[in-house]
C-alpha cells in the first residue's frame, strides 16, 4: 500500500509542466498524442497506487486508450478505473462501461455516495425530488453544513446543482480515493473545456487534507480540443483496437455509417454521439446538440456542453476547488 504520511516526498513530477499553454502549443495531433504518452508514462512510473478517472465519455476513454498503451508498450501495471456511478447515467452509457470493461479486462471501481443512494432506493425517489439534509450520514451532513455551507433543509435530488454534484461526484471521488489509498489520478480533462480549467498543469496537486485525500491529478489530454479527440479517435484509437477497422482511418458520417459490417458494439465509441451527443453528464440534464453525429457538428463555433444543464462557470470552479475534476 501507498505510504500516504510519506506523500508526496517519493514523487519527482514537474506540477508547472504545461503551465501558460494551451492547444495551440501542440500543432498537430501526433505531437499532441506525444505529449500525451510522455505525460502517461510519467504517471505510471511515479505513482505508488495510480487509477484511471473512467467515465464511459470520449475524453476518459482516450485517456484510458493511452494507459493502456503506455502500460503494455513499457512493462507497466495497468491501473485500475474509477467510474463515479451518480445513480443519473444513460443504461447506454453503463452498457458501454460494461462491455468495454469486460473487453479490455479492466478492473473498475464503481465510486458511488452509498447513502444517498439508499435513500433513494428506500423512498423511491426520482430525480428532482428533495433529500431532507437530516436524514442523511453524519459524513454528508459535514459536507453539507460545513464545507458547502448550505442552509436548506433538503435539496433536490439532481446532479446539476451545487449540492447534488458535490455529494453524488465529488465526495463519491473522494470516498474512493481515500479508501483505496490512491496516490494519482489519471484524468481525461482538457484546457478548452471550461475556464475553470485553463489553467490546469499536466501534474496538478490536491494535498490539503481538509478537502479531499492528498492525491495529485495526472492530466495527458489538456492539450486536445474536442476535434483533436475525435480525429484521435478515428484515425489511431478505432484502427489500432478495432480488427476489421481500415488502417487508414475512417470517419463515420451517421449512426449507421460503419465499414466492413461492423457493429456500435464493436467501436470504443458511446452509440450516443453518434446520435448526436456531445456531452454525456447525465440522462436528466443532457440533450443531444443536433442529429448529426458529435465529430460532424461545428466544432469550432458551438460549446461542447450546451447541452447540459449545469454550464456555469463559478459552479464549476466552487466545485474544483473541492475536489471535483
Amino acid at each position: 500500500m501507498t505510504k500516504m504520511s510519506e506523500f508526496p516526498d517519493y514523487l519527482d513530477v514537474d506540477y508547472t509542466d504545461g503551465e501558460g499553454e494551451s492547444a495551440a502549443d501542440y500543432p498537430s495531433v501526433e505531437h499532441k498524442i506525444e505529449k500525451a504518452i510522455e505525460v502517461t508514462k510519467t504517471g505510471l512510473e511515479q505513482y505508488e497506487n495510480p487509477a484511471i478517472m473512467w467515465t464511459g465519455g470520449k475524453d476518459s476513454t482516450l485517456t484510458l486508450y493511452f494507459v493502456k498503451e503506455v502500460a503494455e508498450r513499457f512493462d507497466l501495471d495497468l491501473p485500475p478505473a474509477v467510474f463515479i456511478d451518480h445513480y443519473q447515467h444513460f443504461d447506454e452509457l453503463l452498457d458501454f462501461v460494461d462491455h468495454w470493461a469486460e473487453e479490455w479486462d479492466l478492473d473498475v471501481v464503481f465510486a458511488r455516495n452509498e447513502d444517498v443512494g439508499e435513500y433513494v432506493e428506500a423512498n423511491d425517489l426520482t430525480p428532482g425530488d428533495d433529500i431532507p439534509i437530516e436524514d442523511l450520514s453524519e459524513h454528508n451532513q459535514h459536507h453539507v453544513r460545513n464545507i458547502l455551507e448550505y442552509e436548506e433543509d433538503s435539496f433536490p435530488f439532481l446532479l446539476d446543482t451545487y449540492v447534488g454534484n458535490h455529494l453524488l461526484k465529488t465526495v463519491a471521488l473522494n470516498n474512493t480515493l481515500e479508501s483505496h489509498d490512491i496516490d494519482g489520478i489519471i484524468s481525461g480533462i482538457r484546457w478548452d473545456e471550461q475556464e475553470a480549467r485553463a489553467d490546469e498543469t499536466f501534474f496538478s496537486p490536491r494535498h490539503d487534507p481538509d478537502i479531499y485525500p492528498p492525491h495529485d491529478r495526472v492530466q495527458p489530454i489538456l492539450q486536445f480540443d474536442e476535434a483533436d479527440v475525435w480525429e484521435a479517435f478515428w484515425y489511431f484509437v478505432v484502427p489500432e483496437t478495432v480488427e476489421a477497422y481500415p488502417d487508414e482511418g475512417y470517419v463515420p458520417q451517421d449512426y449507421d455509417d460503419l465499414p466492413n459490417g461492423l457493429t456500435h458494439e464493436d467501436i470504443p465509441v458511446s452509440p450516443k454521439y453518434f446520435e448526436g451527443f456531445r456531452s454525456l453528464g447525465s440522462e436528466i440534464s443532457t440533450e443531444k446538440s443536433e442529429q448529426k453525429p458529435a465529430w460532424l457538428q461545428d466544432l469550432e463555433n458551438t460549446t461542447e456542453r450546451a447541452g447540459r444543464a449545469q454550464d456555469k462557470e463559478d459552479l464549476m470552479e466552487r466545485l474544483r476547488d473541492l475536489g471535483y475534476m
